[in-house]
């Protein structure tokens, strides 16, 4: 299976993203500028962290009419997987691709730190190298963080298993109900703000974002995704 890595303007995590992805499972990862329309040789593909277009307006909010968006969504309609990091999840969010919003931290300040995150559910194509329930350790860098949906899509997303990642012990932004992660209905999308691609490594200080990239693989793997 081949990745592909989306680079806006403004992008910071894309290289780390491709080396992760590279490193751990040893398939091919693609750098793919943000006005690439056909993304149909991919896959999975990822959109990094950083701060897209500057984060104007807000993050996300200019990038999701880059025309590399047009083949994500199509990714998305097709059974492909997605997933969205950090400002990537914004991304997702301002696209529609995902429900909800992004906020602002709660206490107003940027963290940057290892947290504690739950794995809420091990079986979707992006964690099934976890233990449901399992703690894991990954980076968070954001300072809109704050994950927001109303109480109907929040009592919904609940109901429906599509948190898939939750921040254990002290929440680091005041999102509703300690969402870290989410998936759309499907299974295939998922959008997460902790950052598993700096996490691959027992020198980075947690080793624990590997398996969502061998878990990905595999799931490429038997879905004969291209």
């Amino acid at each position: 299976m081949r990745f592909a890595v989306i680079q806006f303007p403004g992008s910071n995590c894309d290289m780390d993203t491709v080396r992760a992805i590279r490193e751990v499972t040893g398939a091919e990862a693609d750098l793919v500028w943000h006005a690439r329309k056909d993304l149909s040789d991919y896959g999975a593909i990822f959109l990094p962290g950083g701060f897209s277009y500057g984060d104007y307006l807000r993050p996300g909010a200019i990038a999701r009419f880059a025309e590399a968006m047009d083949g994500v969504r199509r990714a998305a309609e097709d059974g492909r997987l997605v997933i969205g990091i950090c400002n990537g999840f914004q991304i997702l969010l301002e696209a529609g691709l995902l429900p909800g919003a992004m906020r602002h931290n709660d206490h107003l300040q940027f963290r940057c730190e290892i947290v504690p995150v739950r794995v809420e559910r091990a079986d979707t194509p992006f964690t099934s190298g976890y233990e449901p329930g399992q703690v894991i350790r990954l980076p968070i860098a954001h300072g809109e963080g704050n994950y927001y949906a109303d109480d109907g899509t929040l009592e919904a997303l609940e109901r429906r298993g599509q948190v898939v990642f939750r921040y254990a012990g002290e929440n680091p932004n005041g999102s509703r109900n300690a969402v870290a992660g989410i998936v759309n209905e499907a299974g295939n999308v998922l959008g997460m703000m902790p950052h598993p691609e700096r996490a691959v490594h027992r020198w980075l200080g947690s080793e624990d974002g590997r398996a969502l990239f061998v878990s990905m693989w595999r799931a490429g793997r038997e879905r004969q995704l291209v």
